[in-house]
């Protein structure tokens, strides 16, 4: 609950401060209003509805199974395995999931700690040892736990907001230098195709550089779950998962989960727009102590 109030507070703030600019600037177009509340619901509500619907979504994609009752000995020993590390946290035991996949991936979910979902690929359960899956299990509490999901997706919605208003107010500026009269809009055909083509380049240009606050706090707390992970269930067990993740076949997760699973393959070039750490650096953190 205080990620959500501190988001909507932060929304509120980009909203008036931004809505101040535009009216010290002289730029009072008579949907300015509407502008700024449009695009802050926008930001707002696309986030809340992202995260209420982030299982079903993350199950869908991956065309997930979740267990309610455990058909054999592996499955019945995951869900003791979750529960009980769930309870040593206290929250509540997350929904578990499997899909099928010949890459090793694990990944969490939910709009809350009480209410998550930790899946696991069918090649992971299959070539990973009972105590490298007991890693896993602790990274993925540990992102439930810190409720890791929830701010990156929280964070999303307030940069989207940030970008989206930012653009239109420069696009606005942008047009208002072609014309001397400031407080009105024309709406003829140049001023649309300046404002339109400023507009969308403008987004394009800051959801690049706002994307790289979302990465850097996406590897920042990978470090931090793994280094859970070795605090709960012994530093070798986690190097040993991350050795076998780094072995496995390119992940093949959809795009709006791959921020959330244990493992990312990409092929950025810049590892400002990385979501996950090399693999080779988080072992490296474990091994020096780092985030311990």
């Amino acid at each position: 609950m205080f990620r959500y109030t501190i988001f909507i507070i932060a929304n509120l703030t980009v909203m008036f401060i931004l809505s101040i600019i535009l009216n010290n600037i002289n730029i009072n177009y008579n949907n300015n209003l509407c502008l700024i509340v449009t695009t802050g619901l926008f930001g707002f509500f696309g986030s809340l509805i992202s995260l209420l619907c982030s299982k079903w979504i993350a199950l869908k994609s991956v065309k997930g199974i979740i267990i309610r009752q455990p058909s054999n000995f592996n499955e019945s020993w995951l869900m003791n395995a979750v529960s009980k590390q769930s309870k040593n946290v206290g929250i509540k035991t997350p929904e578990i999931a499997i899909y099928d996949a010949i890459h090793m991936n694990a990944f969490a979910t939910g709009y809350s700690c009480n209410s998550s979902l930790i899946a696991f690929s069918s090649g992971l359960l299959e070539k990973m040892t009972k105590n490298e899956i007991q890693a896993v299990i602790a990274h993925e509490i540990s992102h439930i736990k810190n409720g890791d999901m929830v701010t990156i997706v929280l964070l999303q919605g307030l940069i989207n907001t940030f970008v989206i208003l930012l653009s239109k107010i420069i696009a606005k500026i942008i047009v208002s230098i072609f014309y001397r009269n400031k407080d009105h809009f024309k709406h003829d055909s140049i001023d649309v195709i300046i404002y339109f083509v400023a507009s969308i380049f403008l987004e394009l240009t800051f959801s690049i550089l706002a994307s790289i606050i979302t990465m850097w706090f996406s590897r920042y707390r990978e470090f931090y779950a793994d280094a859970y992970s070795a605090r709960t269930v012994g530093k070798n067990n986690m190097i040993s998962a991350l050795k076998k993740l780094k072995m496995s076949y390119s992940t093949q997760e959809p795009s709006n989960i791959v921020t959330f699973c244990i493992h990312y393959k990409s092929n950025s070039f810049l590892n400002l727009f990385l979501s996950h750490p090399p693999i080779d650096k988080r072992i490296k953190a474990l091994r020096k102590n780092y985030y311990i």
